[in-house]
């Protein structure tokens, strides 16, 4: 019995990510394969070529390019009809998933915030991320 429980200890071990040379845990992103990893002022310019800014996003606040779109409030029924996602942004007076709604065209790419998103003329549960 003791070797059993000692070979699972080995195994469990084994399974544990491998601690970085200063000996912390690195959760840095690792780019994919095959492309060069982007320095924040890559990505503020790649961000700047797409017409965004980079902006503090989330309960981490984490900088994001955030992109406005042109079509920002027209109304819509679904989500084909604008550059991001036909929302209802006042969730209070949000109808009900499945119920018919008409929405708006989100005004930028934050997927930040509470929102009740319309697809096919109804609208789905109301969301909140952070």
């Amino acid at each position: 019995m003791k070797r059993f429980v000692m070979l699972a200890a080995l195994l469990a071990a084994a399974c544990q990510p491998m601690p970085a040379e200063d000996g912390k845990a690195d959760f840095a992103q690792a780019a994919p394969a095959g492309q060069a990893a982007q320095t924040p002022a890559d990505e503020a310019s790649a961000c700047a070529a797409r017409g965004g800014k980079m902006l503090p996003q989330g309960r981490m606040q984490t900088m994001q390019c955030v992109v406005s779109y042109r079509d920002a409030g027209q109304r819509c029924t679904d989500g084909d009809q604008c550059e991001g996602s036909c929302r209802i942004p006042d969730v209070a007076n949000a109808p009900s998933a499945g119920a018919a709604a008409v929405g708006q065209c989100q005004p930028t790419s934050s997927s930040f915030g509470c929102y009740t998103t319309v697809e096919d003329g109804k609208a789905e549960a109301t969301i909140c991320v952070d």
